[in-house]
């Protein structure tokens, strides 16, 4: 008798709570779970699940679910991580969609590989992060993807995109624009021997000084980057949150200088164009005093004024009805309108 893993299983009426890091108690027509993507033709074909809606989810640290899900959750399971070039100044990495991030980066700089330490700590797939083109500290994962591997339900093949063909901008992709179309079961990464480290964005040279690092190389980048998030991020498994729920927006210089007249203090960042610039949400939503406000079991954390948390059995509906508030709030304060960073399920901003 063999005791090897199933290529995939179906469970039907499955609850998500262990698949969200909100751990909102949804639940889904069926689950899939799915360990050789090879199969995935073939299970998509199954007739459970042909014609049936279908949302993939990685750990789903970036998805608010706000409702039963219809059809069917997939849950890419396949974690391995191979090499499939060495050249002198980079390595070529292909991970599979289920593959944890913060392993992935972990794993790179044991293998002597930079460029992904900025990225440290961020909860989630290796599937999942071409999505919303996950960022932290002065880095987009773009910068480093060289191609992602899908399936693509539109015209019923496996494809690879190379990066520019991922369309990628800020939290964005086009994998984010065409939701139901393509199935990530791989990346490929790029990453470089050497590079110039990142340093510039605020703490982080801070927090070397207070590790007491001079020279520093990745790996202590990525040291500093998890002390910086742990101190301002709960642990989702601790108490419920996606991260940062809402993007910093990005206004034309000339509206982002009239509110410097009125709000001097103001965080204002460098943005994709030189006639634009990104603005701090975490400040402004701490201005209008919702950091550490808490509503039932549906709060904004008491570290950080981004973060949304479940403090027990807050439902998505709870945590979207405050992220309108806040949202609300903000645009009445500062004529500035700011959007959810996760994707909602169930409903609509």
């Amino acid at each position: 008798m063999s005791n090897a893993m199933p290529a995939w299983t179906l469970t039907e009426n499955a609850s998500l709570q262990a698949l969200n890091t909100f751990h909102v108690d949804a639940s889904a027509d069926q689950l899939l779970e799915l360990h050789d993507p090879a199969l995935l033709p073939e299970v998509l074909a199954l007739p459970q699940v042909a014609g049936q809606p279908l949302l993939v989810l990685g750990s789903g640290s970036n998805v608010l679910l706000a409702g039963h899900v219809d059809g069917t959750v997939l849950v890419f399971a396949n974690a391995d991580i191979q090499i499939l070039e060495h050249r002198a100044d980079h390595t070529v990495v292909r991970a599979g969609a289920g593959v944890n991030w913060h392993g992935l980066v972990m794993w790179s700089l044991q293998n002597g590989l930079s460029g992904l330490e900025n990225l440290a700590l961020i909860p989630g797939t290796a599937g999942a992060a071409p999505i919303q083109n996950i960022g932290a500290y002065g880095v987009q994962v773009e910068e480093f993807i060289q191609a992602v591997e899908a399936w693509d339900r539109h015209s019923g093949q496996w494809v690879r995109l190379d990066s520019e063909a991922c369309q990628f901008g800020y939290r964005d992709s086009v994998f984010k624009r065409e939701t139901d179309r393509y199935l990530i079961s791989a990346i490929e990464l790029r990453l470089p021997l050497l590079h110039d480290l990142r340093l510039g964005y605020a703490g982080i040279s801070e927090e070397m000084q207070a590790m007491g690092v001079e020279l520093p190389v990745a790996a202590d980048v990525a040291n500093a980057v998890i002390n910086i998030r742990r101190r301002k991020l709960p642990d989702p498994d601790v108490l419920g949150n996606a991260g940062s729920f809402f993007k910093n927006p990005v206004l034309p210089l000339e509206q982002v200088e009239v509110l410097l007249q009125h709000f001097p203090e103001l965080p204002v960042y460098p943005a994709d164009q030189d006639s634009r610039r990104k603005l701090s949400a975490a400040w402004m939503i701490q201005a209008c005093g919702w950091k550490g406000y808490r509503d039932g079991d549906a709060g904004v954390s008491a570290e950080h004024a981004l973060v949304l948390v479940n403090h027990g059995t807050a439902s998505g509906q709870q945590l979207l009805a405050l992220a309108r508030q806040i949202s609300a709030s903000v645009l009445e304060k500062f004529g500035v309108p700011i959007e959810p960073e996760p994707r909602l399920i169930g409903a609509q901003w």
